[in-house]
């Protein structure tokens, strides 16, 4: 069972370590040192930004760092997004990566985004759908989105975290499920 606890101040050091993986490095695209950690985690980690940082967990050992807000929150985001496709009003996104090697290729990620849906329903009681923007480059990603579920609802030309990327995102949303 997959488990989910807001970031703390304490666990930068490890995020720090996964966002210096090549795997995570090359999509994330994030600086790594203390500094920037605390930088860029310490403000949703003191609840000064509206969106979530947690861990993920599996029989009690973090392997993940999932990451989820309102697009309703980003106003500039959710204006780039709904450019291109119709937004529902009450959604949510979600951002994810598997920190350690070892834990890679192994089935994870769907299983992380599967439970991060079901737990997100919960946290978000009225959010309609879930929608993710992945750079069209990222097959893994994508991949395990719609392993998991979602479904590819368009394209956007969106800025991506690296650089090196072209700007083409394809889009996947996944409704709430009806009770």
């Amino acid at each position: 069972m997959i488990t989910f606890r807001r970031v703390v101040e304490a666990d930068f050091r490890l995020i720090a370590e996964w966002l210096s993986h090549p795997h995570v490095a090359r999509w994330w695209h994030q600086e790594f040192s203390a500094e920037a950690v605390a930088r860029d985690f310490g403000p949703v980690a003191r609840g000064e930004e509206p969106a979530e940082d947690l861990l993920a967990f599996e029989d009690e050992v973090p392997f993940a760092l999932v990451q989820r807000c309102r697009w309703a929150d980003y106003p500039d985001d959710l204006a780039a997004i709904a450019e291109y496709i119709d937004m529902p009003d009450e959604a949510t996104t979600i951002d994810y990566l598997i920190g350690e090697v070892s834990e890679i290729h192994r089935g994870r990620g769907p299983r992380l985004i599967e439970a991060l849906a079901v737990d997100t329903w919960r946290a978000y009681p009225s959010s309609n759908a879930i929608v993710v923007p992945v750079v069209a480059g990222n097959r893994q990603s994508w991949r395990a989105l719609e392993k998991a579920g979602f479904r590819r609802v368009g394209e956007a030309q969106l800025e991506a975290d690296n650089p090196i990327d072209p700007p083409l995102h394809y889009v996947q949303r996944l409704d709430r499920p009806s009770s």
